[in-house]
C-alpha cells in the first residue's frame, strides 16, 4: 500500500526547477531536490500540509466543492475543473465554473454536504466549517490568500497534489513564473508613490498584502505602509494621511460604487499629485484581488498604469 506523501512545498520547488534561471531570485542550486512525484498517475494516498494541519486523501477526489474564487480559477487552470461539482457565488471565472448560491462568508454545512463532496476547498475557516465538515468525514483544504507572490505558488502546488494533477500544475506554475518575470522586466522600476484604495472607507492594500507585494516587486513606494502598524495588509487610512503622503498613482477597482472622477472631486484632494495629473486608474477587481493564473495580467495592468503616467516620475 502506498504511504501518504507530504509534498506541497517540494512540488513548488520542482516547478521552480523547471524554469531554473528564468526569473531573478530563483536559485535552483540552493533548493533541495524534490522527491519523485507520482500523484498524477495514481499515487494516493497523499497528505497535504495545510494551515489547519495535515489533510490526507486516500484517493483522487471526484466531487470537489470550492468556496474560494481563487481556488476555483486554479482548479480549472491545473486540469481539475471536471472534478469541481459546485463553487461559491463569487466563483464567476472561468465561465464554465459551476457557480451556485453557496456562501464562503457564511458557509452552511448542510448546503455543502448536499453536493456530496469528497473534498472541500476554502480560503478561511469561517464559522468553524473545517471541524463541522470533519464530523461528516469530508476532508477540507484551507487555501488562504498568500501574503506574497512566492507564497502563492505553494497554494497552487497543494491543490495540484490533492487533485492528482501534479504534472499540469508544474506547467501552470512554470508558465506563471515566466509570465510574471516578463511583466516585471517590462515594468518601469521608478519608485513612484502608489495608493491602492479598496473602498470608500479608505481601507488600502499595504506592502504586507498580496496586492501590495506586487507593487513592491514593481519598485513602487506604498503610501499605506505607514498606517499598517499591525502588518495586517489592509489598514484604514485617513483622508489627511492620504493627502499628506501625496500619492503619484491612485488605483481603485471596478467593484467599488464610485469612479475615478469621484475620487478626484473629494474636498482637499485637488493638490494630490495623482489627482492633479489625472493619474487615477481603475483595475479589474477579480484580477487584482485573486491569487491565481491571471496574476500576470494584474502585473501588466499596473505596469501599464505606471508607464502611462501623465506626468512621469523623475
Amino acid at each position: 500500500m502506498n504511504q501518504p506523501r507530504n509534498l506541497p512545498i517540494a512540488l513548488a520547488l520542482a516547478a521552480s526547477l523547471i524554469l531554473a534561471g528564468c526569473g531573478e531570485g530563483d536559485d535552483a542550486s540552493s533548493s533541495p531536490a524534490a522527491p519523485e512525484n507520482t500523484a498524477s498517475s495514481g499515487g494516493y494516498p497523499v497528505t497535504i500540509d495545510g494551515v489547519h494541519g495535515e489533510v490526507t486523501l486516500d484517493e483522487q477526489p471526484q466531487r470537489i466543492v470550492s468556496l474560494s474564487p481563487s481556488a476555483t480559477e486554479i482548479l480549472f487552470a491545473i486540469g481539475a475543473g471536471d472534478q469541481v461539482v459546485a463553487a461559491d457565488e463569487y466563483s464567476t471565472y472561468p465561465a464554465e465554473a459551476p457557480t451556485t448560491d453557496l456562501s464562503a462568508y457564511d458557509p452552511n454545512v448542510e448546503a455543502i454536504a448536499g453536493h456530496e463532496p469528497d473534498l472541500v476547498v476554502i480560503a478561511n475557516d469561517t464559522n468553524g466549517i473545517v471541524g463541522a465538515l470533519a464530523k461528516l468525514d469530508i476532508p477540507t483544504i484551507v487555501n488562504p490568500a498568500p501574503a506574497t507572490v512566492e507564497d502563492g505558488y505553494d497554494g497552487v502546488a497543494a491543490l495540484g497534489l490533492a487533485t492528482g494533477h501534479v504534472d499540469e500544475t508544474a506547467k501552470v506554475v512554470a508558465d506563471m513564473r515566466a509570465e510574471v518575470a516578463d511583466a516585471l522586466e517590462a515594468a518601469p522600476q521608478q519608485g513612484l508613490r502608489v495608493y491602492h484604495e479598496l473602498d470608500e472607507e479608505l481601507y488600502a492594500a499595504s506592502s504586507h498584502s498580496f496586492i501590495g507585494s506586487v507593487y513592491d516587486a514593481l519598485g513602487a513606494t506604498n503610501v499605506a505602509d505607514a498606517a499598517d502598524k499591525q502588518r495586517s495588509g489592509y489598514p484604514q487610512l485617513t483622508e489627511e494621511a492620504v493627502i499628506a503622503a501625496d500619492p503619484e498613482l491612485i488605483v481603485i477597482t471596478d467593484q467599488v460604487s464610485y469612479t475615478a472622477e469621484d475620487v478626484a472631486s473629494r474636498p482637499g484632494w485637488e493638490n494630490v499629485s495623482a489627482v492633479r495629473n489625472g493619474d487615477i486608474v481603475t483595475v479589474d477587481a477579480d484580477i487584482s484581488s485573486r491569487w491565481g493564473p491571471r496574476l500576470p495580467q494584474m502585473i501588466e495592468s499596473i505596469a501599464d498604469a505606471m508607464t502611462s503616467l501623465k506626468t512621469p516620475v523623475g
